[in-house]
C-alpha cells in the first residue's frame, strides 16, 4: 500500500523546480501544449534508467565507482549547455519566439529524457529516496520498489504536463514584445547553465 508519507514526500520533489521543468516550461512558451506534453513524456521517461538502477542495485555501484560517475556528469553537463546555446541562437530548437515551429514530438520526448538520464544523481536519489517506504520483505522488495517508481513517475507526468500546460497558456501574453522574448530566452539559457554549473559540482 502507498503511504501518505511517500505520496506526500514525492510530490514536493517533484514540484520542485529542476532541468525538467525548465525544459517543460521553455517548451510550452516556445511552441505550445502539444510540445510541452511531449516534454513531459521525455522526462517521465528519463527516469526509467535511474529506477531499475536503484532497483537493481546499480545505483550503489555508480556512488563508489567516481570515474563512473563523473562520465556521466560531465556529458550532463555539457548537454545542459548544449540547451541553453539552443535558446540563445537565432534557430534554436529551445529558442521562445513569437512564431511557431513545431517540432517532431519524438525529438521533443528524446531531449527531455536526456537530460534526466545524463543526471547520474538521480539514481543515487532513487536508491535514498525509496528504500525507507518499503515493507522491509526481501521476498517483495522490488515489486514495491516497481509500483514507488511508477507513482512518482505519474505524479512527475502529471505535475510537468501542468507547468507546461500554464506556460502554453501563458505564451500569447508574454510573447507580444521583442523585449520579453530576448529576456525569456536569457533566462531560460542562464537557468540551464546554472543547472549545469551545479551538477558539475556535484559529488559521488
Amino acid at each position: 500500500m502507498i503511504s501518505v508519507q511517500f505520496l506526500v514526500t514525492a510530490l514536493v520533489v517533484v514540484i520542485a523546480p529542476g532541468t525538467g521543468v525548465i525544459y517543460t516550461l521553455a517548451m510550452g512558451l516556445g511552441q505550445g501544449p502539444r510540445a510541452a506534453i511531449w516534454a513531459a513524456v521525455g522526462c517521465t521517461v528519463g527516469i526509467v534508467p535511474h529506477l531499475v538502477a536503484a532497483t537493481l542495485g546499480l545505483a550503489a555501484v555508480l556512488h563508489t565507482s567516481a570515474v563512473l560517475f563523473n562520465i556521466v556528469k560531465f556529458a550532463g553537463v555539457a548537454y545542459l549547455l548544449y540547451l541553453a546555446w539552443q535558446t540563445l541562437r537565432s534557430e534554436g530548437a529551445l529558442r521562445v519566439q513569437a512564431e511557431q515551429h513545431q517540432q517532431i514530438g519524438g525529438v521533443i520526448a528524446r531531449r527531455g529524457a536526456l537530460i534526466n538520464i545524463l543526471n547520474p544523481k538521480l539514481s543515487v536519489f532513487f536508491l535514498a529516496l525509496l528504500p525507507p517506504f518499503l515493507s522491509g520483505s526481501a521476498a517483495t522488495a522490488t515489486v514495491e520498489m516497481a509500483t514507488l517508481g511508477a507513482v512518482f513517475m505519474a505524479m512527475t507526468f502529471a505535475v510537468f504536463v501542468l507547468y507546461g500546460l500554464f506556460a502554453a497558456k501563458a505564451r500569447d501574453m508574454l510573447l507580444g514584445s521583442e523585449t520579453v522574448m530576448a529576456w525569456l530566452n536569457r533566462s531560460f539559457a542562464a537557468l540551464f547553465v546554472a543547472l549545469a554549473g551545479r551538477l558539475a559540482l556535484e559529488r559521488t
